[in-house]
């Protein structure tokens, strides 16, 4: 298969450029950037301008250094995203350093340079780009010169294609001693256009916006032309070991394993995960040098960040596709993975090193069948994956015109478990209440079970959306996309009767997210008609969708609650008719009573495997109900001669507290049920109906 990158194109617009000012210039050339991820990985890289500017205080012009602040992303970074400094006080900094065994300290000068009172942390990447003599710096992570950077013979190889135009330096780890490095580089070739850090990435500079942009552009076009004409008819990774399957067993294989690996890596948090079955991966998964290229670890530091040093190759033959039996042998990898994190962590640490971190991998290769990727929340999981195709573009190119090298372990290790990156973890907020879970909720696109959505998601849980109803699913799918990110929402269309229709609706729920925590089964209708105007059809209706429903949905969420055994929570949203009965509403009263004595069927199966199962009540939710929106209300309100309006209010005027109830108070108390402040309870019933005295439990 090819997978020959096309060369990048210029977007610099003059027309939109000129009636920028300086700084936003930056954040035009920045974005630009970052929106090809051939230019730079999700967070990778930074960029600079040296601006001058009134001072505040003096009112004289200075020179202050516009760059990229600590966390940020080229990609979508706004002027806010920039850390601002003092240059004459970044370049007295160089009378205080005192070598590279003190170069950590200088991190907490930058503070002092700052100018303007910018709340923005300075990155440690502040002094490489201080350091340049020129106005406009890129630093990027190309694909086409990280394989340059990370070959056995990677300064001949940049002199062979750039000649005197792009330099070389060795490894150094970023900080003070490197920026110092790249100024010596500088001021001994001024004619030079940037220079190639090994097993790093692209330093390039410009005396204008546009023409450091342009520099940056071309530099790497001329590498991914170089690369395509060396590695044309060349045997790409030592060839081909195997064959993938199609994608429909691909996905189907991931939907098998990626509980399993999840309840194994889940321990002391819960993990989300990522499958990516692309070309790219396909090409290095089913290749004869897998394991020994996936051994050598990543080089770049951004890469084995978010990917950890190597991956976990999975023992899987897709020309004997046993599922069975690699499941039976996951608890043996897994473990045999975290004692050799462990050897690497006891081998490489220093006195003063941070405590060692979750000793599992990140990256999850299977032949045959793709890349699993597991951190600790959606976006995370697919930025790993997408910083291991990174790798995977690098390896490749490395691999083919030369030998590609990892960082030696010990710089992996510094890089790893660098204080200054530690204090960055430690500073990072405390995750939400259902951070890491995952939760399905069906008919998810109604008020009910959209309004809870958007509560589980608040709490930092991912939802999917499971409906019967396609166009709401879209709306639904679009609104909460849109509020709360899409890595965070996903909709599936489920008709809750169809067994067929669920386990997939579910396998495709586990592909999308690794596994399942929190069942909200939701999905209802509602009829009215006297017991010898009820049809064999309507009863049949009414206990297909809130009886075999919810019995469909429930089963495979405990098969997959058993296959993880990290356990798990239903939620049936059931009614107070479930308690109370009611004239001309036979069918639905039975099959909501039924709702009611499965889950505390349901309730006891689980408790030995901490499943719990709980019951929430509501009453007369009219707000936003598909329910209350077509034959069932006009029923109700002529049953009490009414109309909408006053159906609501003779509903609030019954019950105790005369109160309406809303789809968010249903939505509290699912909440309620679904997080660990009712982790002691299962087989309860919650009322949400305002007070109604024939539904209490008793």
């Amino acid at each position: 298969m090819s997978t020959a990158p096309k060369r990048l194109e210029n977007k610099w617009d003059d027309a939109v450029a000129a009636s920028m000012s300086e700084p936003e210039r930056l954040v035009y050339r920045s974005n630009l950037l970052g929106s090809d991820k051939r230019v730079t990985n999700y967070g990778g890289g930074n960029t600079s301008s040296k601006i001058w500017q009134k001072d505040p205080l003096t009112g004289e012009d200075v020179e202050v250094l516009w760059v990229k602040g600590s966390g940020g992303d080229n990609a979508s970074i706004k002027l806010d995203g920039f850390a601002t400094l003092y240059m004459d006080k970044l370049r007295a900094l160089k009378g205080l350093y005192r070598g590279v065994e003190f170069e950590d300290e200088m991190v907490g000068y930058l503070p002092h340079a700052t100018f303007n009172l910018n709340p923005r942390a300075s990155s440690i990447d502040t002094p490489l780009h201080a350091y340049v003599n020129r106005p406009f710096v890129d630093h990027m992570h190309p694909d086409a010169i990280i394989a340059i950077a990370a070959s056995k013979n990677s300064r001949e190889l940049t002199q062979q294609i750039f000649g005197n135009t792009i330099g070389w330096l060795p490894w150094k780890k970023p900080g003070f001693e490197l920026g110092l490095w790249l100024e010596k580089f500088y001021l001994e070739h001024p004619e030079a256009e940037g220079v190639i850090l090994e097993s790093h990435g692209l330093f390039t500079w410009g005396n204008t916006p546009k023409e450091c942009y342009e520099t940056t552009i071309r530099i790497i076009n001329q590498a991914i032309e170089w690369f395509e004409g060396q590695t044309e008819g060349k045997t790409i990774f030592g060839g081909i070991a195997t064959q993938s399957l199609s994608a429909e067993e691909r996905r189907a294989v991931a939907a098998k394993l990626m509980p399993k690996i999840r309840g194994f890596i889940s321990e002391d948090s819960h993990k989300l995960g990522h499958f990516d079955d692309s070309d790219a991966v396909l090409e290095f998964v089913n290749s004869k040098n897998l394991r020994p290229l996936a051994a050598l670890g990543t080089s770049c530091p951004d890469h084995f960040l978010r990917t950890k040093i190597r991956p976990l190759v999975i023992d899987f033959d897709p020309a004997n596709p046993d599922v069975d039996a690699v499941i039976a042998g996951l608890d043996k990898q897994i473990a045999d993975y975290r004692a050799d994190y462990a050897a690497y962590y006891e081998r490489s640490k220093h006195p003063n090193s941070p405590a060692i971190r979750d000793p599992n991998a990140v990256v999850y290769l299977i032949p045959g069948v793709g890349m699993i990727t597991f951190a600790k929340d959606k976006a995370t999981a697919r930025i790993s994956g997408e910083f291991y195709v990174n790798a995977i573009n690098v390896m490749r190119g490395a691999s083919t015109v030369s030998e590609y090298q990892g960082l030696p372990e010990q710089e992996a290790f510094d890089i790893e478990y660098w204080l200054l990156e530690e204090a960055k973890l430690q500073r990072m907020p405390k995750p939400k209440s259902l951070a890491g879970k995952i939760a399905l909720v069906t008919g998810g696109a109604g008020g009910i079970g959209k309004a809870t959505a958007a509560r589980l998601l608040r709490e930092g849980a991912c939802v999917v959306l499971a409906d019967i109803d396609q166009t709401a699913l879209d709306g639904a799918m679009a609104e909460l996309s849109g509020i709360f990110g899409a890595d965070f929402v996903r909709p599936v269309n489920i008709n809750v009767t169809k067994e067929e229709q669920v386990t997939a609706g579910f396998a495709h729920a586990v592909v999308e997210f690794g596994g399942l925590d929190i069942l909200v089964s939701n999905a209802g209708l509602a009829s009215s008609a006297p017991i010898e105007e009820t049809t064999l059809e309507l009863w049949n209706k009414n206990m297909d969708i809130l009886s075999t429903g919810y019995f469909l949905v429930s089963r495979e969420a405990f098969r997959l609650f058993r296959s993880q055994k990290i356990g798990g929570n239903v939620v049936f949203v059931a009614s107070k008719n479930g308690l109370a009965a009611f004239p001309n509403a036979a069918a639905y009263c039975t099959a909501k009573a039924a709702e009611i004595h499965l889950a505390r069927c349901l309730a006891l199966e689980g408790a030995e495997a901490q499943i719990r199962v709980n019951v929430v009540n509501p009453d007369a939710v009219l707000r936003g109900s598909k329910i209350w929106a077509g034959e069932w209300l006009e029923q109700r309100a002529s049953t009490y001669k009414t109309d909408k309006d006053g159906l609501e209010e003779m509903y609030r005027q019954r019950s105790m507290l005369k109160r309406s109830v809303f789809p968010e108070d249903i939505a509290e108390a699912i909440y309620f049920f679904a997080s660990e402040a009712s982790a002691k309870s299962t087989g309860n019933i919650l009322n949400v109906d305002a007070g109604n005295a024939q539904s209490f439990p008793r």
